[in-house]
């Protein structure tokens, strides 16, 4: 997908990160040794073909002065430090960081080589498997989330922006929500809603948030296109910049919005599938955040299709009809 967000760069450029990266490495001299591989939306990324015959996935940060969400702050660098922290965890396919380079000499932006996965995106094979082979896998994508989620921490928020940080979690939801609604007021950004109706639904159910005193690492954008699969098992998990410290129903296992009977097969693999209603009310505070975010991230990226604007919207709608009703 064209994002104005990806900042991508020439053969020869990436030939001197890998060179720096990789004690002096060429690349290899075929083609296709550079290779843009285009299904991100936010950050350029490449597999790269060393002259060793080793292949790389690099990953280069938008430019420093690209205009990006207020969460969006630093997230390279939340990446890099989630991934390095999840690697501890041995349950955890996360791929090596080979190097992680934020000089800007070479590159005006942060960028990183990590290890290539073995296996085939999730979200490219998922048609194609057996019903019963789906299954297993999205119930292995749930117990490698739980996992995930296993690691605490000490504040509320975002790593890479103190200002949507907080001690409780109620906080720091409520300047994340007005970051968001900020960040779209900037870009007049349109939900389908007033954003004071935005805000007071989300306000009428802000007390549910006191029941989270711990917070644990949240992948957040764990979707089929970030998982990789090889012979029936989960071999990888990526694209952990979007990780914040908050509640794990924050997931995206979690939700249901996206699940015909309000059940999926990753949530039966996390071990959760029923609810209090205190966090039912929780879980659809985090589809209207989703909803919000998917929407006004458009209108920074200026994407080249209306696809995620029209399914953010559902998501928005959806998340509102029940705040509002409950």
């Amino acid at each position: 997908m064209h994002s104005t967000t990806k900042n991508t760069k020439t053969r020869a450029q990436i030939a001197a990160m890998a060179a720096r990266a990789f004690g002096g490495m060429a690349l290899a001299g075929s083609d296709d040794a550079v290779r843009e591989l285009k299904d991100g939306w936010f950050n350029a990324a490449y597999s790269v073909q060393l002259a060793d015959g080793r292949e790389v996935i690099l990953k280069i940060a938008p430019p420093r002065d690209a205009e990006v969400m207020q969460y969006e702050r630093d997230i390279m660098a939340t990446e890099v430090a989630s991934m390095r922290l999840v690697a501890q965890n041995r349950a955890i396919p996360v791929p090596e960081i080979y190097f992680y380079d934020q000089a800007h000499d070479l590159c005006d932006s942060d960028y990183f080589f990590m290890e290539k996965i073995a296996g085939d995106n999730f979200e490219h094979v998922n048609a194609s498997l057996p019903a019963e082979a789906r299954a297993s896998l999205e119930q292995q994508i749930g117990a490698v989330i739980r996992e995930v989620n296993s690691f605490r921490g000490t504040y509320f928020g975002y790593p890479g922006n103190p200002e949507l940080r907080a001690d409780s979690w109620s906080a720091a939801f409520t300047a994340i929500m007005e970051a968001t609604l900020d960040d779209g007021a900037r870009k007049h950004a349109e939900y389908g809603y007033s954003y004071g109706d935005i805000r007071a639904a989300y306000q009428q159910h802000r007390s549910a948030l006191d029941e989270i005193t711990a917070p644990c690492l949240v992948h957040w954008d764990a979707w089929n296109p970030n998982f990789f699969v090889r012979d029936g098992r989960v071999v990888g998990i990526i694209d952990f910049e979007r990780a914040l410290w908050a509640e794990p129903l924050m997931e995206a296992q979690f939700r249901t919005i996206f699940a015909e009977d309000g059940t999926t097969n990753s949530m039966r693999g996390y071990g959760k599938t029923s609810f209090t209603a205190a966090e039912e009310q929780r879980s659809w505070l985090y589809t209207l955040h989703l909803g919000l975010v998917m929407n006004t991230e458009c209108y920074y990226r200026n994407y080249d299709t209306d696809t995620i604007y029209k399914l953010a919207l559902q998501v928005i709608a959806g998340a509102m009809e029940w705040l509002k009703a409950n």
